[in-house]
């Protein structure tokens, strides 16, 4: 491995920071996890596994600064579906400044796939403002960009179906989605760290697998050891329920993601690429036992 690297992580209480600061830690890397609640559960998870909790804001450039006082390297993401997509763009240009007032070395960022081909989709576009901003600063940065995880099979607006046997998607059967687990972005995330240099100025779309709701279906039966079938979702319903993501699944069925799969497992080798199945064998399914 390159050298030992001080990284701040933002979000690192969150599934994708979180895996980030993970993946940094089990590399070597010492990792400042910048929190608005450095008490919380999950911070304190973090704390126990020798990462550093660090109070900060995304919307208190101040507190960035402070806390990249002697970092290399920060991973910085926003979330939309928390913040809303203005606050999401005013936030990442914020710690984008903050991070050239704090002189750091290499700023990776994350958007999300595609994002720089005008898709029309309000929370792609807020993550390509940061980016651009970010590309003007003159420091040095590089873009990881994921597809969709595959943890959202089992976000709680999916979990329920498949307690009751159905896997749900706002898509035809057999429509196509390029997909990542977090861990590999977490892994991905300390190769651009450990790279730096090699990256610079560079923008990576990355994905692990790519199938249809038809095929994730029968993986998640085979690896839950109960049928499940899959069932379209009008995009109607979602549509009533969040336009944005109306917007973005009709694009998901329209054009889809894009990433390279087979150049990203030959260029990064030190990231494990699962596929969908290897991500769903290594879940615990007893989850859906719960009440």
């Amino acid at each position: 491995m390159s050298t030992t690297r001080t990284v701040l992580v933002t979000g690192a209480t969150g599934q994708q920071g979180g895996a980030v600061a993970r993946a940094l830690a089990s590399r070597g890397h010492h990792v400042k996890a910048l929190t608005r609640r450095p008490d919380s559960d999950a911070a304190r998870r973090l704390a126990a596994t020798g990462v550093e909790v660090v109070p900060g804001d995304l919307d208190d450039k101040a507190s960035i600064v402070q806390a990249a006082k002697g970092v290399e390297t920060m991973f910085l993401m926003g979330n939309s579906y928390e913040a809303g997509v203005e606050a999401e763009t005013r936030q990442g240009i914020a710690a984008a400044d903050a991070a050239k007032e704090a002189d750091i070395g290499h700023l990776i960022y994350s958007s999300v796939s595609d994002a720089d081909r005008k898709t029309g989709i309000r929370h792609f576009d807020s993550k390509y403002l940061v980016e651009r901003h970010i590309a003007g600063l003159g420091i040095p940065y590089t873009i990881s960009a994921p597809v969709a995880f595959m943890e959202n099979t089992v976000a709680p607006w999916t979990i329920s179906g498949l307690k009751q046997g159905f896997y749900a998607a706002a898509l035809p059967p057999a429509r196509v989605l390029q997909q990542i687990a977090t861990d590999d972005i977490g892994h991905f995330v300390a190769a651009l760290a450990e790279r730096r240099e090699q990256v610079f100025g560079k923008r990576f779309d990355i994905a692990g697998d790519e199938l249809s709701g038809e095929a994730q279906a029968k993986i998640l039966s085979d690896a839950i050891g109960r049928p499940i079938r899959f069932q379209e979702l009008p995009i109607s319903v979602l549509r009533q329920q969040n336009e944005d993501l109306a917007l973005m699944y009709e694009w998901f069925d329209r054009t889809g993601y894009s990433a390279d799969i087979a150049a990203l497992r030959r260029d990064f080798p030190e990231v494990a690429w699962h596929s969908y199945a290897d991500w769903a064998k290594g879940f615990d399914w007893s989850v859906l036992d719960k009440a």
